[in-house]
């Protein structure tokens, strides 16, 4: 995966400069791209889930890899010939798109069935730790590389690292239980194994409160690729070899963050909030950089306090659900997470078109405090989150957190809550 990541990242940067800059569709029509790119995670991940809860992982991930592979080649060919138009570009966004909705859902249930439950919040965020190394590498080297030759011979690039996951995955056909095809239950058919899952989703209100928050996280903050080529070209007049630096410098919080990260054994809903609140404040600040340096600069706690939150509710929702339903749930968190962007990414371009780059970041940051604030208060006393102010020493505000349901025993802790309340209530130590 790090060997793919490279290239992943490294087509990123050239399919948004091959856009903006190379075939002139400017801001729009970039943001357009995006939400293509994003869009079949909201009409396809959802059924990702329930193969990935049908099927064998690992031969599902070879095939959509090889799919994957093959979509960054033709992309190549296409602007190597010289033929290449903004709306092929929208196609094959699309089809890039879809086969990562097929994907994501597979590869990350995968992750908790080769390491373990005890494991999984270490392996998720080492995982985001791989992703993010190639961060460092994969947009410096997509700048230089635009430069040199042009974006054609990235997409190339980006089509044959696919082989290394492919590569990967054959290599490890011989673990015990690598190929396991899960138990059927419940329902058949797709539709009805899907609804299952969205009825499971829903009678988890600690599980709704974190898709909420991710949902404007992913949606309106996490758009960097975006924002970033506007900052770097009309606020700063730099070229794609300083905007590929910029996801090269994000990458070092992004880094930090998921080493950060596989130090925590539970994470907790509170950690989720606090990192979302940081991290819109950390956006907002951002767009208000004088300088290039200084934008630059302030990209790695930007970083830092994203790929916290991203690791924090991958590994809660993960660990809190039973393996029965975890591709379908993660497939919905995908979909929530990474489905916004067909809103999110026009709305952002047409902002950029119209106020300017600078608010493009203010926009996103201020959605991302106002959606997390929302979620977390509407959500508080369902999902069993107390929350309480205090003026006396001193004004404080107190979160106090208890998970609903115990994924071993499936027990609804609710009950455990509402007992702790009443003693409260009638003055009683609560241990």
């Amino acid at each position: 995966m790090l060997v793919s990541n490279v290239g992943t990242w490294m087509q990123r940067i050239a399919q948004d400069w091959l856009v903006l800059v190379t075939l002139g569709g400017g801001a729009l029509a970039t943001g357009i791209t995006t939400g293509l790119q994003f869009l079949p995670m909201l009409l396809i991940a959802p059924f990702g889930g329930v193969l990935a809860d049908n099927l064998a992982k690992r031969r599902l991930l070879m095939g959509t890899n090889g799919f994957l592979g093959l979509v960054g080649l033709a992309l190549g060919v296409l602007v190597l010939a010289g033929v290449a138009q903004v709306w092929h570009v929208y196609v094959l966004a699309f089809l890039l798109g879809a086969g990562t909705a097929l994907d994501n859902p597979a590869r990350q249930a995968f992750v908790s069935e080769i390491v373990g439950r005890d494991d999984l919040p270490n392996a998720v965020a080492l995982n985001s730790a791989s992703f993010n190394a190639a961060r460092l590498v994969g947009p410096a080297v997509s700048g230089f590389l635009i430069m040199l030759v042009g974006p054609g011979w990235v997409f190339i690039i980006n089509g044959v690292t696919f082989v290394g996951p492919i590569i990967a995955l054959m290599a490890i056909r011989s673990m015990p239980g690598v190929d396991h095809v899960p138990e059927q239950s419940g329902p058949a058919g797709p539709i009805a194994r899907l609804a299952e899952g969205g009825r499971y989703v829903l009678g988890r209100p600690d599980i709704v409160m974190v898709l909420a928050t991710m949902f404007f996280v992913g949606t309106f903050g996490m758009k960097f690729q975006l924002t970033s080529a506007l900052m770097a070209t009309e606020i700063y007049g730099k070229g794609s070899g300083e905007y590929g630096l910029l996801g090269s410098v994000m990458a070092i919080g992004t880094l930090a963050g998921a080493l950060t990260a596989a130090r925590w054994m539970r994470p907790r809903r509170r950690l989720i909030v606090l990192a979302a609140l940081t991290f819109g404040v950390l956006v907002i600040v951002s767009g208000s950089m004088p300088t290039y340096v200084s934008y630059a600069v302030s990209a790695v706690p930007v970083g830092f306090a994203a790929m916290t939150v991203m690791t924090a509710s991958n590994a809660y929702v993960q660990i809190s659900v039973p393996q029965y339903v975890r591709g379908r749930v993660m497939s919905l968190y995908m979909m929530v997470f990474m489905g916004g962007a067909p809103l999110g990414a026009p709305a952002i371009g047409w902002v950029g078109d119209a106020l300017g780059a600078r608010w493009t970041l203010w926009g996103g940051g201020a959605l991302v405090l106002l959606g997390t604030l929302a979620a977390t208060l509407l959500m508080a006393r369902s999902s069993g989150i107390d929350i309480s102010w205090r003026l006396r020493p001193y004004p404080r505000l107190l979160v106090d957190t208890t998970p609903p349901v115990d994924p071993d025993t499936g027990r609804d802790l609710r009950l455990v809550t509402g007992s702790v309340g009443r003693a409260r209530r009638r003055g009683r130590p609560v241990r």
